[in-house]
Protein backbone atom coordinates (compact mmCIF):
# COMPACT_ATOMS: atom_id res chain seq x y z
CA UNK A 1 0.00 0.00 0.00
CA UNK A 2 0.84 3.82 -0.59
CA UNK A 3 0.98 6.26 1.80
CA UNK A 4 -2.46 7.92 0.92
CA UNK A 5 -4.13 4.21 1.23
CA UNK A 6 -2.38 4.21 5.12
CA UNK A 7 -3.83 8.07 5.40
CA UNK A 8 -6.66 6.59 4.70
CA UNK A 9 -7.47 3.64 6.79
CA UNK A 10 -5.84 5.52 9.79
CA UNK A 11 -8.42 8.49 9.21
CA UNK A 12 -11.05 6.38 8.80
CA UNK A 13 -10.36 4.33 11.73
CA UNK A 14 -10.32 7.39 13.84
CA UNK A 15 -13.31 8.55 12.38
CA UNK A 16 -15.09 5.08 13.75
CA UNK A 17 -12.98 4.75 16.92
CA UNK A 18 -13.88 8.77 17.76
CA UNK A 19 -17.64 8.26 17.18
CA UNK A 20 -17.67 4.96 19.29
CA UNK A 21 -15.89 6.87 22.20
CA UNK A 22 -17.39 10.33 22.11
CA UNK A 23 -20.32 9.14 24.52
CA UNK A 24 -17.24 8.28 27.21
CA UNK A 25 -15.21 11.40 26.14
CA UNK A 26 -17.62 13.67 27.05
CA UNK A 27 -17.78 12.48 30.25
CA UNK A 28 -14.08 11.68 31.10
CA UNK A 29 -11.06 14.38 31.20
CA UNK A 30 -9.86 13.18 27.70
CA UNK A 31 -11.18 15.34 24.82
CA UNK A 32 -11.82 13.68 21.01
CA UNK A 33 -9.00 16.28 20.68
CA UNK A 34 -6.21 14.61 22.84
CA UNK A 35 -6.87 11.30 21.27
CA UNK A 36 -6.77 12.44 17.90
CA UNK A 37 -3.18 13.96 18.36
CA UNK A 38 -1.87 10.91 20.25
CA UNK A 39 -2.89 8.57 18.13
CA UNK A 40 -1.47 10.53 15.68
CA UNK A 41 1.81 10.82 17.65
CA UNK A 42 1.60 6.83 17.90
CA UNK A 43 0.78 5.92 14.60
CA UNK A 44 3.79 8.79 13.07
CA UNK A 45 7.61 8.53 13.77
CA UNK A 46 7.30 8.71 17.22
CA UNK A 47 5.73 5.59 17.57
CA UNK A 48 4.87 2.83 15.63
CA UNK A 49 6.03 4.40 12.16
CA UNK A 50 2.72 3.38 10.27
CA UNK A 51 2.36 7.41 9.39
CA UNK A 52 5.04 8.80 7.39
CA UNK A 53 4.16 12.06 7.15
CA UNK A 54 7.04 15.14 6.69
CA UNK A 55 6.88 18.59 7.00
CA UNK A 56 7.39 19.54 3.74
CA UNK A 57 5.50 16.75 1.98
CA UNK A 58 2.86 18.42 -0.42
CA UNK A 59 -0.46 16.75 1.26
CA UNK A 60 0.53 18.54 4.92
CA UNK A 61 1.04 21.60 3.10
CA UNK A 62 -2.37 21.43 1.42
CA UNK A 63 -3.74 20.12 4.27
CA UNK A 64 -2.47 23.19 6.39
CA UNK A 65 -4.05 25.40 3.63
CA UNK A 66 -7.48 23.59 3.39
CA UNK A 67 -7.62 23.88 7.02
CA UNK A 68 -6.89 27.69 7.02
CA UNK A 69 -10.09 28.00 4.08
CA UNK A 70 -11.98 26.25 6.00
CA UNK A 71 -11.54 27.24 9.60
CA UNK A 72 -11.13 31.18 8.97
CA UNK A 73 -13.94 31.55 6.40
CA UNK A 74 -16.28 29.48 9.66
CA UNK A 75 -14.59 32.23 11.98
CA UNK A 76 -15.41 35.08 10.00
CA UNK A 77 -18.76 34.16 8.96
CA UNK A 78 -19.93 34.27 12.69
CA UNK A 79 -18.28 37.11 14.10
CA UNK A 80 -21.28 39.78 13.22
CA UNK A 81 -23.55 37.80 14.83
CA UNK A 82 -21.88 37.29 18.15
CA UNK A 83 -20.60 40.91 18.34
CA UNK A 84 -24.45 42.06 18.07
CA UNK A 85 -24.53 40.31 21.36
CA UNK A 86 -24.73 42.63 24.74
CA UNK A 87 -21.54 41.32 26.26
CA UNK A 88 -18.73 42.62 23.84
CA UNK A 89 -16.55 44.54 26.26
CA UNK A 90 -15.26 41.74 28.19
CA UNK A 91 -14.08 39.77 24.88
CA UNK A 92 -12.83 42.65 22.65
CA UNK A 93 -10.61 43.71 25.79
CA UNK A 94 -9.32 39.85 25.72
CA UNK A 95 -8.86 40.58 21.75
CA UNK A 96 -7.12 43.62 21.37
CA UNK A 97 -5.06 43.72 24.53
CA UNK A 98 -4.74 40.83 26.39
CA UNK A 99 -3.68 39.02 22.94
CA UNK A 100 -1.24 40.71 21.91
CA UNK A 101 0.38 41.08 25.21
CA UNK A 102 0.47 37.10 25.27
CA UNK A 103 2.33 36.98 22.66
CA UNK A 104 5.20 39.74 23.62
CA UNK A 105 5.70 37.71 26.61
CA UNK A 106 5.77 34.29 24.64
CA UNK A 107 8.40 36.27 22.58
CA UNK A 108 10.62 37.35 25.54
CA UNK A 109 10.25 33.92 27.24
CA UNK A 110 11.23 32.54 23.21
CA UNK A 111 14.39 34.67 23.26
CA UNK A 112 15.32 35.07 26.68
CA UNK A 113 14.69 31.15 28.08
CA UNK A 114 15.68 29.80 24.72
CA UNK A 115 17.49 31.54 22.42
CA UNK A 116 15.90 32.18 19.51
CA UNK A 117 16.66 35.35 17.84
CA UNK A 118 13.74 38.19 17.91
CA UNK A 119 12.01 37.33 14.19
CA UNK A 120 11.39 33.59 15.43
CA UNK A 121 10.72 34.39 18.81
CA UNK A 122 8.15 37.09 17.66
CA UNK A 123 6.56 34.31 15.33
CA UNK A 124 6.33 32.05 18.05
CA UNK A 125 4.79 34.61 19.93
CA UNK A 126 2.17 34.77 16.98
CA UNK A 127 1.31 31.29 16.90
CA UNK A 128 0.71 30.69 20.76
CA UNK A 129 -1.34 33.80 21.05
CA UNK A 130 -4.76 32.22 19.54
CA UNK A 131 -6.80 30.01 21.95
CA UNK A 132 -8.87 27.18 21.25
CA UNK A 133 -12.47 26.56 22.59
CA UNK A 134 -12.62 22.92 21.57
CA UNK A 135 -10.17 22.22 24.44
CA UNK A 136 -12.44 23.61 27.23
CA UNK A 137 -15.35 22.42 25.44
CA UNK A 138 -17.19 22.51 29.11
CA UNK A 139 -16.20 25.36 30.38
CA UNK A 140 -18.19 27.00 27.34
CA UNK A 141 -21.17 24.89 27.05
CA UNK A 142 -21.94 24.40 31.15
CA UNK A 143 -25.12 26.45 31.37
CA UNK A 144 -24.32 26.78 35.29
CA UNK A 145 -20.77 28.74 34.10
CA UNK A 146 -22.28 32.31 34.26
CA UNK A 147 -23.31 33.32 30.95
CA UNK A 148 -21.16 36.60 30.73
CA UNK A 149 -17.52 34.32 31.21
CA UNK A 150 -18.72 31.44 28.71
CA UNK A 151 -19.86 34.30 26.05
CA UNK A 152 -16.46 35.74 26.54
CA UNK A 153 -13.84 32.94 26.23
CA UNK A 154 -16.19 31.57 23.19
CA UNK A 155 -16.37 34.90 21.25
CA UNK A 156 -12.62 34.96 22.22
CA UNK A 157 -11.38 31.80 20.90
CA UNK A 158 -13.60 32.02 17.87
CA UNK A 159 -12.16 35.53 16.91
CA UNK A 160 -8.32 35.34 17.53
CA UNK A 161 -7.82 32.58 15.03
CA UNK A 162 -8.17 35.42 11.89
CA UNK A 163 -6.45 38.27 14.13
CA UNK A 164 -3.23 35.80 14.91
CA UNK A 165 -3.17 35.48 11.22
CA UNK A 166 -1.54 39.00 10.00
CA UNK A 167 1.33 38.85 12.00
CA UNK A 168 2.17 35.09 11.68
CA UNK A 169 1.97 35.42 7.56
CA UNK A 170 4.33 38.67 8.10
CA UNK A 171 7.06 37.37 10.80
CA UNK A 172 7.12 34.14 8.53
CA UNK A 173 8.02 36.55 5.51
CA UNK A 174 10.47 38.01 7.05
CA UNK A 175 11.98 35.29 7.75
CA UNK A 176 11.56 33.18 4.50
CA UNK A 177 13.39 36.37 2.42
CA UNK A 178 15.53 37.46 5.42
CA UNK A 179 15.49 40.31 8.11
CA UNK A 180 17.43 42.93 5.68
CA UNK A 181 15.14 41.69 2.78
CA UNK A 182 11.83 42.27 4.24
CA UNK A 183 10.28 45.31 3.10
CA UNK A 184 6.99 45.94 6.18
CA UNK A 185 5.28 48.49 3.88
CA UNK A 186 5.51 46.58 1.07
CA UNK A 187 3.79 43.55 2.74
CA UNK A 188 1.17 45.47 4.02
CA UNK A 189 0.64 47.26 0.85
CA UNK A 190 0.66 44.31 -1.31
CA UNK A 191 -0.26 41.21 1.22
CA UNK A 192 -2.94 43.11 4.16
CA UNK A 193 -4.39 45.57 1.72
CA UNK A 194 -5.05 43.76 -1.19
CA UNK A 195 -5.84 41.01 0.32
CA UNK A 196 -8.41 42.88 2.46
CA UNK A 197 -9.72 45.00 -0.16
CA UNK A 198 -10.08 42.23 -2.40
CA UNK A 199 -12.46 40.23 0.10
CA UNK A 200 -14.74 42.79 0.46
CA UNK A 201 -15.58 43.58 -3.16
CA UNK A 202 -15.79 38.99 -3.53
CA UNK A 203 -17.72 39.07 -0.33
CA UNK A 204 -19.69 41.52 -0.92
CA UNK A 205 -20.54 40.36 -4.43
CA UNK A 206 -21.32 36.60 -3.31
CA UNK A 207 -24.04 38.35 -1.29
CA UNK A 208 -25.62 40.58 -3.75
CA UNK A 209 -25.65 37.73 -6.25
CA UNK A 210 -27.33 35.00 -3.58
CA UNK A 211 -31.13 36.03 -4.05
CA UNK A 212 -33.09 37.57 -0.87
CA UNK A 213 -36.56 36.92 -1.70
CA UNK A 214 -38.80 35.57 -3.81
CA UNK A 215 -39.39 31.90 -5.32
CA UNK A 216 -35.73 31.41 -6.94
CA UNK A 217 -34.52 31.90 -3.25
CA UNK A 218 -37.01 29.63 -1.62
CA UNK A 219 -35.91 26.92 -4.05
CA UNK A 220 -32.19 27.04 -2.94
CA UNK A 221 -32.10 24.18 -0.27
CA UNK A 222 -30.47 24.69 2.16
CA UNK A 223 -27.26 22.89 1.96
CA UNK A 224 -26.93 24.27 -1.55
CA UNK A 225 -26.76 27.85 0.34
CA UNK A 226 -24.08 25.78 2.35
CA UNK A 227 -22.15 24.61 -0.81
CA UNK A 228 -22.40 28.06 -2.14
CA UNK A 229 -20.95 30.01 1.16
CA UNK A 230 -18.05 27.33 0.79
CA UNK A 231 -17.69 27.76 -2.88
CA UNK A 232 -16.83 31.08 -1.86
CA UNK A 233 -14.31 30.55 0.25
CA UNK A 234 -12.64 28.41 -2.14
CA UNK A 235 -12.95 30.76 -4.84
CA UNK A 236 -11.53 33.57 -2.70
CA UNK A 237 -8.54 31.73 -1.87
CA UNK A 238 -7.85 30.54 -5.34
CA UNK A 239 -8.47 33.98 -7.31
CA UNK A 240 -5.66 35.73 -4.95
CA UNK A 241 -3.64 32.49 -5.09
CA UNK A 242 -3.28 32.31 -8.33
CA UNK A 243 -3.04 36.30 -8.90
CA UNK A 244 -0.02 36.47 -6.79
CA UNK A 245 -1.24 39.66 -5.16
CA UNK A 246 -2.52 40.07 -1.86
CA UNK A 247 -2.16 37.34 0.95
CA UNK A 248 -5.28 34.68 -0.06
CA UNK A 249 -6.17 33.38 3.73
CA UNK A 250 -6.54 37.56 4.80
CA UNK A 251 -8.84 38.00 1.33
CA UNK A 252 -10.73 34.79 2.97
CA UNK A 253 -11.46 35.46 6.16
CA UNK A 254 -12.36 39.33 5.30
CA UNK A 255 -14.85 38.17 2.64
CA UNK A 256 -16.37 35.91 5.38
CA UNK A 257 -17.18 39.07 7.86
CA UNK A 258 -18.43 40.90 4.82
CA UNK A 259 -20.82 38.51 3.60
CA UNK A 260 -22.02 37.13 7.07
CA UNK A 261 -22.39 41.02 7.88
CA UNK A 262 -24.75 41.39 4.47
CA UNK A 263 -26.19 37.70 4.51
CA UNK A 264 -26.62 36.99 8.31
CA UNK A 265 -28.76 34.01 7.19
CA UNK A 266 -26.03 32.02 6.09
CA UNK A 267 -24.19 31.90 9.10
CA UNK A 268 -27.18 29.80 10.32
CA UNK A 269 -26.90 27.33 7.72
CA UNK A 270 -23.21 26.81 7.18
CA UNK A 271 -23.27 26.34 10.83
CA UNK A 272 -25.33 23.17 10.89
CA UNK A 273 -24.31 22.18 7.28
CA UNK A 274 -20.99 22.68 7.55
CA UNK A 275 -19.77 21.82 11.05
CA UNK A 276 -19.03 17.77 9.87
CA UNK A 277 -16.36 19.42 7.18
CA UNK A 278 -14.94 21.35 9.62
CA UNK A 279 -14.64 18.49 11.89
CA UNK A 280 -13.42 16.14 9.54
CA UNK A 281 -10.74 18.79 8.84
CA UNK A 282 -9.79 19.14 12.31
CA UNK A 283 -8.99 15.33 12.55
CA UNK A 284 -7.18 15.54 9.66
CA UNK A 285 -4.88 18.46 11.45
CA UNK A 286 -4.51 16.81 14.75
CA UNK A 287 -4.17 13.29 13.41
CA UNK A 288 -0.94 14.83 11.11
CA UNK A 289 0.22 17.36 14.12
CA UNK A 290 0.64 14.37 16.18
CA UNK A 291 2.27 11.88 13.40
CA UNK A 292 5.30 14.71 12.53
CA UNK A 293 5.72 15.10 16.60
CA UNK A 294 8.87 12.87 18.40
CA UNK A 295 9.93 13.01 21.73
CA UNK A 296 13.39 13.83 20.66
CA UNK A 297 11.72 16.79 18.74
CA UNK A 298 9.42 18.21 21.42
CA UNK A 299 12.29 18.74 24.14
CA UNK A 300 15.69 19.10 21.45
CA UNK A 301 15.83 22.19 23.40
CA UNK A 302 16.22 20.52 27.05
CA UNK A 303 14.73 22.41 29.88
CA UNK A 304 14.67 25.49 28.42
CA UNK A 305 11.41 24.30 26.26
CA UNK A 306 10.26 22.98 29.65
CA UNK A 307 10.70 26.45 30.77
CA UNK A 308 9.67 28.16 28.60
CA UNK A 309 6.31 26.01 27.87
CA UNK A 310 5.31 26.27 31.50
CA UNK A 311 6.11 29.99 31.11
CA UNK A 312 4.04 30.29 27.88
CA UNK A 313 0.41 28.28 29.59
CA UNK A 314 0.81 29.69 33.36
CA UNK A 315 2.50 33.40 33.27
CA UNK A 316 1.66 34.56 29.85
CA UNK A 317 -1.98 34.14 29.50
CA UNK A 318 -3.13 34.96 32.77
CA UNK A 319 -0.64 37.94 33.11
CA UNK A 320 -2.24 39.63 29.67
CA UNK A 321 -6.08 38.61 31.35
CA UNK A 322 -5.64 40.21 34.48
CA UNK A 323 -3.87 43.23 32.50
CA UNK A 324 -6.27 43.46 29.86
CA UNK A 325 -9.14 43.58 32.41
CA UNK A 326 -7.89 46.09 34.63
CA UNK A 327 -10.59 49.20 34.59
CA UNK A 328 -13.26 47.07 32.92
CA UNK A 329 -17.38 48.37 33.28
CA UNK A 330 -18.28 45.01 34.55
CA UNK A 331 -17.40 44.14 38.10
CA UNK A 332 -14.93 41.05 37.77
CA UNK A 333 -14.03 39.15 41.30
CA UNK A 334 -10.30 37.50 41.36
CA UNK A 335 -11.62 33.74 40.82
CA UNK A 336 -13.55 35.11 38.02
CA UNK A 337 -10.81 36.87 36.64
CA UNK A 338 -8.20 33.79 37.29
CA UNK A 339 -10.81 31.44 35.86
CA UNK A 340 -10.59 33.19 32.65
CA UNK A 341 -6.60 33.59 32.55
CA UNK A 342 -6.54 30.05 32.97
CA UNK A 343 -8.89 28.90 30.10
CA UNK A 344 -6.60 29.86 27.40
CA UNK A 345 -6.39 26.42 25.57
CA UNK A 346 -3.95 26.39 22.68
CA UNK A 347 -5.29 24.39 19.83
CA UNK A 348 -6.40 23.90 15.89
CA UNK A 349 -5.02 27.56 14.81
CA UNK A 350 -1.72 27.02 16.29
CA UNK A 351 -1.30 23.33 14.68
CA UNK A 352 -2.61 24.48 11.86
CA UNK A 353 -0.60 27.76 11.08
CA UNK A 354 2.55 25.46 12.35
CA UNK A 355 1.73 23.39 9.55
CA UNK A 356 1.63 26.10 6.86
CA UNK A 357 4.87 27.25 8.47
CA UNK A 358 6.59 24.05 8.44
CA UNK A 359 5.11 23.54 4.29
CA UNK A 360 6.79 26.72 3.51
CA UNK A 361 9.86 25.91 4.82
CA UNK A 362 10.79 28.69 6.76
CA UNK A 363 13.84 29.03 8.04
CA UNK A 364 13.51 27.67 11.88
CA UNK A 365 10.60 26.98 11.30
CA UNK A 366 11.03 23.08 12.86
CA UNK A 367 12.63 24.37 16.36
CA UNK A 368 9.31 26.91 16.94
CA UNK A 369 7.05 24.21 15.66
CA UNK A 370 8.52 21.70 18.30
CA UNK A 371 8.26 24.44 21.26
CA UNK A 372 4.76 25.14 19.76
CA UNK A 373 3.82 21.48 19.86
CA UNK A 374 5.14 21.06 23.36
CA UNK A 375 2.62 23.90 24.53
CA UNK A 376 0.00 22.48 22.64
CA UNK A 377 0.50 18.81 23.90
CA UNK A 378 0.32 20.05 27.09
CA UNK A 379 -2.21 22.59 27.09
CA UNK A 380 -4.68 19.39 25.72
CA UNK A 381 -3.97 17.52 28.95
CA UNK A 382 -3.81 20.27 31.29
CA UNK A 383 -7.33 21.78 30.29
CA UNK A 384 -8.78 18.77 29.53
CA UNK A 385 -8.08 17.67 33.42
CA UNK A 386 -9.42 20.76 34.41
CA UNK A 387 -12.73 22.23 32.40
CA UNK A 388 -14.92 19.99 33.88
CA UNK A 389 -14.12 20.45 37.28
CA UNK A 390 -13.31 23.69 36.64
CA UNK A 391 -16.48 24.70 35.63
CA UNK A 392 -17.96 23.06 38.33
CA UNK A 393 -16.38 25.02 40.74
CA UNK A 394 -17.24 27.93 38.70
CA UNK A 395 -20.97 27.67 38.93
CA UNK A 396 -20.61 26.99 42.55
CA UNK A 397 -18.89 30.35 43.19
CA UNK A 398 -21.54 32.32 40.89
CA UNK A 399 -24.24 30.63 42.70
CA UNK A 400 -22.72 31.60 46.32
CA UNK A 401 -22.15 35.03 45.33
CA UNK A 402 -25.80 35.24 43.51
CA UNK A 403 -27.15 33.77 47.58
CA UNK A 404 -25.03 36.59 48.48
CA UNK A 405 -26.55 39.05 46.65
CA UNK A 406 -30.02 38.09 47.24
CA UNK A 407 -29.71 37.96 51.06
CA UNK A 408 -28.52 41.83 51.15
CA UNK A 409 -31.49 42.78 49.08
CA UNK A 410 -28.45 43.83 45.68
CA UNK A 411 -29.22 43.35 42.38
CA UNK A 412 -27.13 40.08 40.46
CA UNK A 413 -23.39 40.78 39.54
CA UNK A 414 -23.58 40.52 35.49
CA UNK A 415 -20.27 38.07 36.08
CA UNK A 416 -22.54 35.78 38.20
CA UNK A 417 -25.82 34.69 36.27
CA UNK A 418 -25.73 31.49 34.82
Amino acid sequence: MNEFQIAMIALGGLLVIGALLSGLTNRSFLSLTALYVLAGFALGDGGLGVLNFTAREHFVSDLAVIALVVILFRDGLEIDGELLQREWRLPLRKLILAMPITAGIVALAAHWIVGLGWLESCLLGALLSPTDPVLSSAVVTNPRVPRLVRHSLNLESGLNDGLALPPVLAFSAALAVGQSDFVWWRFILEDVTIGFAAGIAIGYGASVLLPRHGSLERGIPDHQKVLYALGVALLTYGALAYGGHGNPFIAVYVCAITLGVRRPDLRGYVESGASEIVEIVKLGVFVVFGAILTLDGLFQDGWAAVVFMLVTLLVARPVAVWLALIGTRTRLDWQTKAFMAWFGPKGVATMTYSLFILGEGIPGATEITNLAALCVVTSIIAHGLTDTPGSDWMARHAERVRLRARARGEPEPAAAVA
